[in-house]
């Protein structure tokens, strides 16, 4: 790999043909002889898939997989195998695993983007919030990719001591910190940030750091990137760091470079850490940028590149915040330990936004954002007439979805006895058999009697439309109603739990908050399950199944 350009990449690794003609969930899943081989990376080509074979099974060693070179049989760790590939000493010849999975991204349709940031964040790693396009310097804001991705967490503010709050995660508004660079840095931000929000029992490495980055490994084409991941605290007040849920962004490169995602940040960003060790030009930056947002400039005192005068010039021109600098006595330990303090008092602000609004920045900024797809707005559009106006889940389902009512589970029950023949008793099986008949023509005429409504109507007109605005329409419809059985079933799987556990002698209680949860139970099966009992009623049946 002599070039640095982001179809020289994607050749070298076979993926060029993917940049127009997206990946697709349904060719991850397909089973085939690539997919049945060995887990080893034998050339860049097999890299892709070996990365996206691990993270489809939530693999968390997606980032540090066993793989052997042509030129080494000994199982190695990814980075080192990716730096000895095709030739040990050419740095041409490596990959960068963030430039991995910023060309996997950039190669996937939006459905396969969904499914990885959600994998990926089921494994507590960091997802792309900000993909840059590389070569046309611009980049793309991933909301719907983060669509699916849903969190249960507990803050020490709660009133209620026994509940959580679980809600998609583009639709919570938390503050969130950003972490940037500004020229040179000896510090690496995103292992101080693994230490950071990592569990002094349990060490996560949520970002990719320079030792996971293949040593001196150049990143080709995932500059720009911004990160995003997630504290969220257990309700456990002797384990949380923070009390509080908190989004933490990471800008991937210099951030001169990268004006519109440095600008963004900012506008959404409750505070701005800035990690620089020279400052002999970059306090004319400081001094340029309008920080209205509140910022820490964080330097390393020993770093070959600091200067203690041009430190304090830039320091008293630029009139920042706050400061944490690392000297030569301080331990890692307390550094990380002056900046969760630090972080701990931000995260009391009161700037909070949630990705879904930060879309409205992000065409100021003139950033595309993924759910622009025109399949991806129509389907919206369709979704929302349906489950819009839902304020009642169990009036909507008897008024919008009647034939899945009481003569629908009457029908149920008919229908296994049909089967079964288990309460004949005296009776001549014929005769009986008949009079089963003639109930369940009985309940298909009161189910007859109900018209289509508003709502099945538009279901089924939606579901005539094309192959990819019908399949945009499916998952939004599930987004939009998982989002309102959240608002709904909690409380009532509280009181459920609760009195299963305290007393199970009161089983009527039991029972009727049994039938709430199942009356505010809401889901696509739930249309698509009307809208087969429509082409039951309009199909002729035999009255005896077994006929």
């Amino acid at each position: 790999m002599t070039g640095t350009s982001l179809e020289e990449l994607l050749r070298d690794m076979g993926l060029e043909h993917h940049l127009k003609n997206k990946l697709t969930l349904s060719q991850v899943l397909q089973i085939d002889g690539e997919t049945l081989s060995d887990e080893s990376i034998q050339s860049l080509k097999s890299l892709p898939w070996c990365f996206l074979r691990k993270l489809m099974m939530v693999n968390e060693s997606f980032r540090r997989m066993s793989c052997s070179s042509e030129q080494d049989t000994k199982p190695q760790s990814l980075d080192s195998s990716l730096n000895t590939m095709n030739n040990p000493q050419d740095h041409s010849n490596r990959v960068n695993p963030l430039d991995l999975i910023t060309a996997v991204f950039l190669c996937s349709d939006g459905f396969l983007q969904q499914e990885m940031a959600l994998k990926m964040s089921m494994c507590q790693f960091s997802v792309p919030l900000l993909l840059p396009t590389c070569d046309t310097q611009q980049c793309t804001l991933m909301l719907w990719a983060m669509r699916d991705i849903v969190k249960k967490y507990k803050p020490h503010s709660l009133e209620d001591p026994r509940g959580f709050v679980e809600e998609s995660i583009v639709l919570s508004d938390l503050p969130m910190v950003s972490f940037v660079r500004l020229g040179n840095s000896s510090m690496s931000k995103s292992h101080i940030l693994n230490q950071v929000l990592s569990n002094p029992q349990q060490y996560q490495d949520t970002f990719v750091h320079k030792n996971m980055e293949c040593g001196d490994t150049p990143r080709r084409i995932s500059n720009g990137l911004v990160e995003i991941s997630w504290y969220l605290p257990s309700g456990n007040k002797k384990n949380d760091i923070f009390s509080e849920p908190l989004a933490i962004a990471n800008l991937r490169g210099d951030l001169r470079d990268f004006e519109t995602q440095y600008t963004f940040l900012c506008r959404t960003s409750t505070a701005i850490f800035v990690f620089c060790d020279d400052f002999e030009f970059e306090q004319r930056f400081l001094e340029s940028k309008p920080f209205k947002t509140y910022w820490i400039l964080i330097t390393n005192s020993q770093s070959q590149s600091f200067n203690e005068d041009d430190f304090r010039r830039c320091v008293s021109e630029g009139k920042p915040s706050n400061i944490i600098k690392k000297h030569q006595r301080m331990s890692d330990a307390e550094f990380n330990k002056k900046l969760c303090s630090t972080l701990r008092g931000i995260v009391k602000g009161n700037i909070k936004m949630g990705i879904e609004r930060m879309s409205d920045l992000a065409h100021e900024l003139r950033i595309h954002v993924d759910e622009d797809d025109y399949y991806c707005k129509r389907g919206k559009a369709k979704a929302d007439e349906i489950t819009g106006g839902i304020s009642d889940i169990s009036s909507f389902k008897e008024k919008e979805l009647p034939l899945q009512g009481t003569a629908w589970k009457q029908l149920a029950n008919l229908e296994k006895e049909q089967c079964r023949i288990k309460n004949a008793g005296e009776k001549n099986i014929e005769v009986y058999k008949n009079e089963l008949a003639d109930q369940r023509q009985k309940l298909r005429e009161q189910q007859k009697a109900h018209s289509i409504s508003n709502s099945m109507s538009r279901f089924i007109s939606a579901m005539c439309n094309s192959t990819e605005e019908c399949k945009y329409f499916l998952k939004w419809m599930r987004i939009n109603l998982d989002n309102l059985s959240r608002t709904h079933l909690p409380p009532l799987w509280a009181k459920y739990k609760e009195q299963c556990r305290n007393s199970s002698e009161n089983k009527e209680l039991i029972a009727k908050l049994d039938r709430e949860i199942s009356s505010c139970s809401l889901g696509t099966e739930h249309f698509l399950r009307e809208m087969g009992q429509l082409f039951g009623l309009l199909t002729p049946r035999s009255p005896h199944p077994r006929d």
